[in-house]
């Protein structure tokens, strides 16, 4: 199988495709434990308080801490084969907690999930800089960024739909096999690329030294404050997406088949869950509220960002503290259509 070198535009497609497919599966995995959580509790006999022990703290322990380390090697290794090897991690882990037989273990695959994909990021930023120009390198990053909004989509429909007819196990297996099976084909079909190709000549390539990148962040506000409100937005979006299909169940329960009668049959089995429609429901919102998001969010920037570059901080902080009176909207919502409306501005501003 031939390596793209991504030195055409058909090139620099297909590297942008697989890469986004990488990305999307990076999002299935980790956001299908949101609608599988329903039943896992059911069969577990978890409380709330383990299910969010494991769908976030979990994920978010190694997933944080190893993400500095990561990107340091990528700026020294090869870029492809760190991803081919978080890529393969991270969905072996996924596969592994559907034969998870109690808390513990489902803890630790889930820990296995957070380790795997901190390293599937920071390597595909640096690649995108290696096959795009400078002015081409934004709309990639554009594009490369929808695999947010589809992943999540996917890993909350695909678990509904699997989990209905196969069970919240065989949700796991699959989607884990589907993403060990994209592996071999990301490491043989993608070259790495030379390393600062396109940047300007007596440019040093050399990776400046760790305790010299801490020194110079540690002395930018700047860093500090972005830092903080992206992770706000994370504790935000992370704490909806594993909690919203639940709390759609519990409290529209009732409503959901109403919301979905013009659907064909075909996409419903004799008797559906009120599971399998939260997982339509809810994908719905985080589908069409994040293309919404980063389209305009993009949108947004490059017009305000043209006469003040502050902007591009801005702009998602404002579209932030706007969502919060989304938010008391869709949790005191008295009815599912309010609900979906308040939720998709939710999706929307949050990825603004």
């Amino acid at each position: 199988m031939k390596e793209t070198r991504g030195d055409s535009a058909l090139g620099r497609a297909y590297v942008l495709f697989i890469l986004v497919l990488v990305y999307t599966f990076n999002f299935i995995d980790r956001q299908i434990v949101g609608i599988l959580a329903v039943p896992i509790k059911a069969e577990l006999a978890l409380n709330d308080t383990q299910l969010s022990l494991m769908g976030g703290l979990a994920f978010a322990l190694f997933y944080t801490f190893l993400g500095i380390p990561i990107a340091w090697l990528a700026d020294r290794s090869n870029r492809v084969w760190i991803m081919t090897i978080a890529l393969s991690v991270w969905s072996a882990m996924t596969a592994l907690c559907g034969l998870s037989q109690n808390f513990i273990q489902l803890f630790l695959a889930r820990l296995g999930v957070g380790i795997g994909e901190a390293g599937g990021v920071a390597p595909a930023y640096s690649l995108i800089a290696d096959y795009f120009p400078p002015h081409q390198r934004a709309r990639a990053l554009s594009v490369y960024s929808f695999g947010i909004p589809i992943g999540s989509a996917m890993g909350i429909v695909l678990g509904g739909v699997l989990t209905t007819h196969l069970g919240w196990r065989a949700a796991f297996i699959l989607v884990g096999l589907m993403g060990l099976a994209i592996a071999p084909l990301f490491r043989l079909t993608l070259a790495e690329p030379p390393r600062g190709r396109f940047d300007a000549p007596g440019t040093s390539l050399a990776p400046a030294p760790f305790a010299a990148v801490l020194r110079t962040l540690a002395r930018k506000p700047s860093f500090w404050l972005m830092s903080l409100g992206g992770a706000c937005s994370s504790m935000m979006g992370y704490g909806l997406i594993f909690w919203l299909p639940s709390f759609f169940v519990r409290s529209f329960g009732a409503e959901l088949p109403g919301f979905f009668a013009w659907l064909p049959r075909f996409l419903l089995p004799q008797e559906p869950p009120a599971l399998l429609y939260a997982s339509y429901f809810y994908g719905a919102i985080l589908l069409i509220g994040g293309v919404i998001g980063i389209w305009s969010g993009g949108a947004l920037a490059d017009y305000f960002g043209r006469a003040r570059r502050g902007a591009y901080a801005m702009i998602p902080a404002l579209a932030f503290l706007a969502s919060l009176p989304f938010f008391v909207a869709g949790v005191l919502a008295p009815s599912l259509g309010v609900a979906f409306i308040a939720f998709l501005a939710i999706q929307a501003l949050s990825l603004v």
